[in-house]
């Protein structure tokens, strides 16, 4: 069923999600974004050191809240979608969240102890003392399982995913092909959020190869007589714009010498919250000084 008499399923209509979208943009700002905020923010002794933080509970919460989203966002497809693949990118993303779940509590937790996100690992002083020298390696481990190998297996599932519903989100009627108000006013939030995803997560050659396919789709398609219905519009406007804030969060820090220090590639993307330790933090110290 799923490989055959589904090409009548391209001219199928699909309105706007405006449920699904909500909750995902609700579920990322408060379980994604505010996931380090609600840690910082709350009483340490009502979260010790030694136990789970709020934001772990929050992550906990979107590792398999998202999941969920995702499945019935393909579902709402008027295209059959290989199931297969979305089904084992799901498993994929659900351990890369877990993966960086526990890395990111404990790099987050050090954040009490004096660790500063603009500095590496080696470089941070409540680490470089550390005796024996083979702890530093354990640290480096830890960093690893959290920022490349769990923010892999997280993102890359979660962009193939959304590009996969992508290639649904066409028809042939012109007058579809329109945002209704709820869209509008939904995607300046999301695209907040990606830029936050993109920078924080340092995923911007992922996010720019899928915004690329979305580009070269969409201008396939256009040949054939197709275009975007809301919801995809939705979807590449989101990205369109995240771009512009990328690069104006990069032309913003283009002199910082310390964030260069950090990130010496031909890609230099900041993380925000290797600005927050870097210059905020002295910020509030500077404050509670006076």
């Amino acid at each position: 069923r799923h490989g055959s008499g589904k090409g009548e399923d391209s001219f199928k209509t699909s309105p706007f999600h405006l449920d699904l979208w909500f909750y995902f943009t609700l579920q990322n700002w408060v379980l994604d974004f505010g996931r380090p905020i609600a840690m910082i923010i709350l009483p340490l002794e009502w979260f010790p050191l030694n136990k789970p933080s709020a934001g772990d509970y929050f992550h906990m919460a979107y590792n398999v809240i998202t999941p969920f989203l995702l499945l019935k966002l393909i579902e709402r497809s008027p295209k059959t979608l290989p199931r297969s693949m979305v089904y084992v990118s799901i498993i994929v993303f659900v351990m890369g969240a877990s993966i960086h779940l526990v890395g990111d509590s404990v790099n987050h937790r050090l954040i009490f102890s004096g660790y500063q996100h603009h500095l590496s690992v080696r470089e941070n002083p409540i680490i470089r003392n550390l005796k024996p020298e083979t702890l530093i390696d354990s640290f480096e481990l830890l960093y690893y399982y959290d920022e490349y190998l769990g923010h892999s297996m997280w993102y890359i599932p979660f962009f193939l995913i959304l590009f996969i519903y992508f290639t649904g989100c066409f028809t042939p009627v012109a007058e579809e092909s329109r945002m209704p108000v709820a869209a509008l006013l939904l995607v300046g939030p999301s695209s907040l959020y990606y830029w936050y995803l993109v920078t924080e997560g340092q995923i911007f050659i992922l996010y720019i190869f899928t915004f690329f396919a979305m580009m070269a789709l969409v201008m396939h398609q256009k040949r054939k007589g197709l275009v975007l219905d809301s919801n995809g519009l939705f979807l590449f406007y989101s990205f369109s714009i995240t771009l512009l804030l990328i690069a104006a969060w990069v032309a913003w820090l283009w002199n910082d010498k310390i964030l260069r220090k950090k990130y010496p590639g031909v890609i230099y993307i900041p993380e925000p919250w290797a600005f927050y330790t870097l210059h905020m933090n002295n910020l509030h110290a500077a404050k509670e000084s006076l």
